[in-house]
């Protein structure tokens, strides 16, 4: 059976823990949607249309990936799309509640879709974008935690102290 998977998030930045579920996702699934989340609520340095792009370029190498956006309720457009599945990663225990409680809110509006936990490598549990922005604000080096095109887009977006 061949099962498309979603995998939503805001993604400001793509961050080499993302990078990590993706590619183990890709294994796992014929296909995955990696869809920019437009969070009403958030104020992201990005725009979605060069997070779209930022993780297009990470995310190249990967045949069975695409990346597309959307707004309001992920069951919705895993109906849109005919996915079966969303990925969630988890980085630590207190990702768990609030995730738990999305994916059971999600099954009850709409029962033919899973969520499918992931962890990324040990290495990424404490990384998130928040800190990613941070770092580079006070112009720490991120190479070792985003792809390279994150680097420069980070580079040219963000004030440095």
């Amino acid at each position: 059976m061949q099962i498309t998977a979603l995998y939503p998030g805001t993604f400001d930045p793509i961050t080499n823990g993302h990078l990590d579920i993706i590619q183990r996702a890709s294994e796992m699934f014929h296909r995955i949607i990696v869809t920019v989340a437009l969070n009403p609520s958030k104020s992201p340095l990005f725009s979605v249309e060069e997070r779209i792009a930022l993780i297009s370029e990470s995310v190249k190498h990967l045949p069975n990936v695409t990346v597309t956006s959307f707004s309001g309720l992920i069951v919705d457009y895993a109906r849109q799309t005919g996915a079966k599945a969303i990925i969630r990663g988890l980085r630590a225990v207190s990702d768990f509640e609030y995730e738990f409680q999305m994916a059971l809110m999600n099954y009850k509006l709409n029962n033919e879709v899973n969520t499918v936990f992931l962890m990324p490598n040990e290495k990424y549990t404490y990384l998130n974008s928040s800190i990613i922005r941070q770092l580079n604000q006070f112009e720490a080096d991120v190479s070792e935690f985003v792809p390279p095109c994150v680097v420069s887009a980070l580079e040219l977006k963000l004030p440095r102290a």
